[in-house]
């Protein structure tokens, strides 16, 4: 699954990086309960807006290439490279053109990520209630609460804010001619001409995709940390959450960006009036795709996708601890 799935990746850092810096092992409070569940909410939403806006351009060339072999000559498909499209957006449709459908992912982004935040810790509670006392510290039964409540975060998430998220494809995909002129253009042209269901469009290959991507980081990221701070104790836990975030996000990219490809072509089946391509499914579309366009073709898109990884990781890690503590102090201070 693309980034947007990930922001959940700094979860366990969260917690390193808050011992870090208050350099107070006995201290355990948890900091989401010290900010308290609304504070929580907005610094999940506010980072991973910012981390979002921030890295634009590298997911926008990111759709673009994903769907590129729905409507391309697939001979010319291998001359395409990511210098080469960036210098195509800058000169034909100009700069600004490189955030494009950025506000809609905004938008998508503060409901998604405060969501997904906040949905984990209740999810993570839950399981932690259901397993009992005995399996409380047991290795397996820790990384499958983090594994499902991750998963089960993610597919609360994505359902909830699917319709911005199939707007914001449609918008970052078109190039030089707009056939969707904003945000609410877009929304009531789908409705007229697909119907509402249309507005939900690859549901199912997101909510089979965005479990699994989800789960996958918040594991991975879980299992590395462990490991790494029980091999290198002394190791900084910034460093640390930064360097076992941005190396789940890679994994769960890998893992699952062939769903989210065929997510992104079946969101813009129909799209401006163009005839669909797909009509026998999830799995006649991954058929379709590698007989076309080769195995290859279904990872078509992730260079940039792995190039905004680390600092996708960065800026939502340090973006949501500064955050957390302003709004900590404000709270401190009233």
């Amino acid at each position: 699954m693309s980034m947007e799935a990930r922001v959940g990746v700094v979860e366990g850092g969260q917690r390193a990086l808050n011992s870090a810096l208050n350099q107070q092992p006995k201290r355990s409070l948890n900091p989401q309960s010290q900010i308290g569940a609304v504070n929580q909410l907005l610094a999940g939403g506010i980072a991973g807006a910012f981390s979002k806006t921030c890295t634009a351009p590298l997911a926008r060339l990111t759709i673009l290439f994903q769907v590129q072999g729905m409507h391309s000559d697939v001979s010319a498909l291998s001359k395409a490279s990511i210098w080469r499209e960036a210098s195509r957006i800058a000169s034909e449709e100009g700069f600004r053109a490189f955030w494009r459908g950025n506000l809609v992912t905004i938008a998508h982004r503060l409901p998604y990520s405060s969501v997904s935040f906040y949905a984990y810790e209740r999810y993570k509670k839950l399981l932690h209630s259901t397993i009992g006392e005995d399996l409380r510290g047991n290795a397996t039964a820790n990384m499958c609460v983090h594994f499902l409540g991750g998963g089960m975060a993610g597919i609360t998430a994505a359902s909830a804010t699917y319709p911005l998220d199939l707007v914001r494809t449609r918008l970052a995909a078109q190039t030089n001619a707009l056939y969707y002129r904003g945000i609410g253009h877009a929304f009531h042209t789908i409705c007229r001409e697909e119907g509402f269901l249309g507005l939900y469009k690859g549901l199912g290959v997101t909510l089979l995709g965005v479990g699994p991507s989800i789960a996958i980081s918040f594991s991975v990221y879980e299992a590395l940390r462990s490991f790494w701070q029980s091999e290198r104790p002394n190791d900084s836990t910034v460093m640390v959450s930064l360097a076992c975030g941005s190396l789940s996000g890679i994994a769960s990219s890998t893992a699952t960006f062939p769903l989210d490809l065929v997510r992104r072509r079946m969101q813009l089946e129909g799209a401006g009036g163009r005839a669909r391509i797909y009509n026998t499914g999830l799995l006649g579309t991954f058929r379709h795709i590698i007989r076309n366009e080769g195995l290859l073709g279904l990872y078509r898109g992730i260079l940039p996708e792995y190039y905004k990884v680390v600092p996708s990781v960065g800026i939502v890690f340090m973006t949501y601890e500064t955050l957390k503590m302003l709004l900590s102090n404000m709270q401190t201070s009233d």
